[in-house]
């Protein structure tokens, strides 16, 4: 342990934990060889055959053809009613809302004649017929697709497709009890569930490498490498002083607060990634200031600054929608559904509250689980003053960093609308912070060896492994079986309608999101939690009010490393440990779903919806 640091022997610094380990490869053999639910081989044959046949339903109720024999402009249409449908669109002004791009981003390609004669198609049936098409469609996969209509053939690729589900499943519990436990170093877990993946043939050799860096992975790498910049420039120090100094009594206690109440609201407007690597050397320079000869180690102290912005930044994504992808991806998934569409303002009068509760909650919970014995933190910044005098004015060097993070910032906030309509080219967050993170190299503001010395890169490599977890559980349908298992098992206490239906999509997405993102676990747990809202209380305000409950619930990834983001770059200050995340973590969650509760059956129905009934 470095007692000067406070820094503990983390995961990377053990070896292996074998009692730990051999349970969690234990657990992974044993549900590899339980009897295959029923449930779980019916969502195996919708996955591997669902696309199939619908493509030829739809073929043959249009066009009297099969797919294989179909047009080209044919075999389009039903591959694009397919892509909508599992967007959960049935009604025909929903699907003509539709523009060849988006259908496009559904995966579905082909030239604008085809999608044109698309269109014409659709405009020639009524509503009532179209929608009673789409219908059948889903009653088809839902219902009447089965193992047992299968041919051999098909029955070997249903049963692939079994044993892939039942892999991703096992393996989630194996990943839980290593990061739980950290019985070997957690990026050996990451590289872990890639080795799992390829050698049982879910993906192959060349995709897993693809699926390991993704544009999340850059952002988090270029993100703790602009942090590196800050650290060097002195540039955090003045940040850090600039937000505190006007504390008359700056205590341990009242540094969370401002903490919190500083990064929340800014968490619903801008990135919570920048957020947390912003703050994280903010925190490093604070927990390191208050050290002294008489308390040369405080753990705790620096595990409640460190936790502090991790969910000071989870709290604050709800807020807005663009303090998500899981906001515009449920806001989609109404509009898509059922014609409702929530406004940008509309969102915040109902989300904005849920963060303004969630704050107190917070700096009560973080100030209640973490007893600092440093407390007066009055040393921390007296130090920082007499740091930033012996410093100086603002130099050319500090200048230039800010700069460039703000032109990242401004790329970060402008880069699906601006950005895209000036270049034509989708950036992405990753490249913009890698992009800005080369723009410090060549500026001269650090070397390679800053970077090489100051950045986690076994975070990096922790959140890929933790990307490719969830793009798997979503492709292989494990994350719709476990989700489709949760609401159904809750249906049988009675959360199946109104009210208590609304509690049981926070319980179920909550525990969703701890495993995977964000956005994949609104995406894979919305369409059960909507159609489910829509059968219990047609034409009524539980349909919206469940599309905020699910977003919100979406955000509360509080208790992994992996969860979120926010979570892996400040685990990457190397000051926690993973079950640290737990001491906050649990009382948030339980104080997040009991304050969503609140708000969606006595706040939200005060508000209402426009043109929607109350929930009966």
């Amino acid at each position: 342990m470095d007692e000067r640091s406070g820094k503990k022997a983390s995961a990377y610094d053990k070896y292996v934990d074998r009692k730990p380990f051999l349970i969690a490869v234990g657990l992974f053999v044993a549900l590899l060889l339980v009897p295959t639910p029923g449930s779980l081989r019916d969502v195996a044959v919708e996955y591997s055959m669902g696309d199939r046949y619908l493509h030829e339903f739809f073929t043959d109720e249009l066009f009297q053809v099969s797919y294989e024999e179909a047009e080209q402009w044919q075999a389009y249409a039903a591959r694009a009613l397919r892509a909508i449908l599992k967007q959960g669109a049935v009604q025909r002004q929903r699907v003509l809302g539709y523009s060849l791009k988006q259908i496009r981003n559904l995966g579905v390609e082909a030239p604008e004649s085809h999608y044109d004669q698309l269109r014409a198609l659709v405009e020639a049936k009524s509503d009532e017929e179209f929608q009673t098409l789409m219908i059948q469609a889903q009653t088809l996969l839902d219902e009447e697709l089965s193992y047992s209509q299968l041919s051999d053939s098909e029955k070997l690729e249903a049963d692939k497709a079994v044993r892939h589900i039942k892999i991703c499943f096992a393996l989630v519990v194996f990943v839980i009890i290593c990061f739980l436990t950290e019985a070997i170093p957690l990026p050996g877990v990451a590289f872990c569930i890639g080795l799992v993946l390829v050698f049982s043939g879910i993906v192959g050799r060349a995709e897993v490498a693809a699926m390991y860096w993704s544009d999340a992975c850059w952002f988090i790498m270029g993100s703790l490498m602009f942090a590196v910049a800050f650290v060097k420039t002195g540039v955090d120090k003045r940040i850090c002083l600039v937000i505190f100094q006007s504390l008359a009594k700056p205590s341990a206690r009242w540094i969370t607060g401002v903490l919190i109440l500083v990064i929340s609201p800014a968490a619903a407007l801008i990135s919570d990634h920048a957020l947390a690597a912003m703050f994280l050397p903010i925190a490093v320079i604070l927990y390191n200031n208050s050290l002294s000869s008489r308390c040369p180690s405080d753990p705790e102290l620096a595990r409640m600054l460190m936790i502090t912005i991790a969910m000071a930044c989870n709290i604050g994504g709800f807020g807005s929608p663009s303090g998500g992808a899981r906001n515009v991806i449920m806001m989609t998934y109404l509009e898509d559904m059922f014609g409702y569409s929530i406004g940008y303002g509309q969102w915040i009068v109902y989300g904005f509250p849920f963060v303004l509760l969630m704050m107190p909650i917070l700096w009560l919970s973080v100030n209640w689980r973490f007893k600092p014995l440093i407390r007066d933190m009055s040393p921390a910044l007296n130090q920082l003053r007499r740091d930033i005098g012996r410093m100086g004015s603002w130099n050319r060097t500090q200048v230039v960093t800010v700069l460039i993070f703000l032109v990242m910032l401004f790329g970060w906030i402008t880069e699906k609308n601006l950005i895209v309509s000036l270049t034509g080219v989708r950036l992405g967050i990753g490249v913009i912070a890698v992009a800005g993170a080369v723009a410090y190299l060549l500026f001269g503001i650090v070397n390679w060896r800053d970077y090489q010395s100051g950045v986690d890169w076994g975070v990096v490599w922790l959140y890929a492994g933790a990307i490719l977890l969830g793009k798997v559980l979503d492709s292989t349908g494990t994350a719709y079986w476990i989700a489709r298992s949760l609401v159904h098992g809750l249906a049988y206490l009675g959360l199946e309608s109104g009210r208590a239906l609304l509690a049981a999509g926070g319980i179920v997405t909550a525990g969703m999101t701890q495993l995977m993102a964000d956005g994949p676990a609104a995406a894979a747990v919305g369409p059960i939690t909507l159609n489910m809202a829509a059968v219990s209380n047609p034409g009524s305000v539980l349909i919206p009010f469940m599309t905020l409950v699910t977003a919100c619930a979406s955000s509360m990834a509080y208790l992994l490393v992996i969860g979120t983001p926010p979570n892996a770059i400040i685990y990457a200050g190397g000051y926690l440990q993973a079950k640290d995340f737990l001491r906050v973590g649990v009382p948030c969650l339980i104080s997040a779903l009991v304050s969503l509760l609140v708000l969606s059956t006595i706040v939200w129905p005060l508000i209402g919806f426009p043109g929607l009934e109350p929930i009966q």
